[in-house]
């Protein structure tokens, strides 16, 4: 194999946590603050690129995490190594609840295109760089933005999804998506956004003005809860953004405040 061959074990049932078991010599690369925790043998250092190319020159590093700062990721990734002679633990933790899937790279064909913000982390060896979607109505209008993530290896990789998590097989049909609900697909799924129904629905319809379509044969993973319509509902009703407290819980309702209860 190309990438270390680490052993996982996947903690809780939706703010879950990956913690990966590293022999001697063994590391992992992870997004910057991720990491939960981690046992005395292990040491970790921030480095510009994800070490998939030992031997790469300091420019393509540079190119590299150019493109991971144009996408909003930080410009360096956290490599965590065992020094010990015995096995040892790290940790990582999912950014907001949802679900940690673990993905074995060499089994779906060594490629899998994902949201930017969905890689946790992954075996050394793993490149993480930026795919550059083919259309250019895709930036405009798909939820997952102009560049989407694109992860390379055969050892395991593990990304996050928020909610439940969902797999969908495709072989040769078409599968219209929210665009913020793709998690992940396979290499060989054609992905493009197209318009939602006609003008009524686009407005009045609550779906949102565009639709992601995928087609070919692979696999995709969805989510059922997107960060950015959580993030939505939680602004919506927090009084410090102008939304209103409801009071729930209590049959003084917005009373309670004035008496100090919250």
């Amino acid at each position: 194999m190309q990438c270390h061959e680490v052993d996982y074990e996947i903690f809780g049932s939706d703010l879950q946590m990956v913690e990966i078991i590293l022999d001697s010599g063994e590391s992992v690369v992870a997004e910057a603050g991720s990491m939960n925790y981690m046992e005395e043998g292990i040491r970790f250092e921030a480095r510009m690129g994800d070490g998939s190319q030992p031997d790469e020159g300091f420019l393509g590093k540079l190119f590299k995490a150019g493109k991971r700062v144009l996408s909003g990721e930080s410009l360096f990734m956290t490599h965590f190594t065992n020094e010990a002679e015995r096995e040892q633990r790290v940790a990582f933790a999912a950014p907001y609840p949802g679900k940690i899937i673990a993905i074995d790279m060499a089994k779906i064909g060594g490629s899998l295109t994902c949201q930017k913000d969905a890689f946790l982390c992954a075996a050394l060896g793993t490149e993480v760089t930026m795919a550059f979607t083919k259309r250019l109505g895709t930036g405009f209008f798909g939820g997952e933005g102009f560049i989407l993530q694109k992860l390379r290896g055969d050892g395991m990789a593990f990304v996050h999804a928020g909610g439940t998590v969902t797999k969908k097989k495709l072989a040769g049909e078409t599968l219209r998506v929210d665009t913020g609900c793709i998690v992940a697909f396979t290499g060989d799924i054609d992905y493009s956004i197209e318009r939602a129904g006609n003008l009524k629905s686009m407005v009045l319809g609550g779906e949102g003005l565009f639709l992601a379509t995928l087609k070919g044969h692979g696999t995709v993973l969805l989510q059922s809860l997107p960060f950015s319509r959580l993030a939505e509902r939680v602004l919506a009703h927090a009084p410090s953004a102008g939304g209103s407290s409801v009071g729930e819980g209590s049959v003084l309702g917005g009373l309670g405040d004035m008496f100090g209860d919250r």
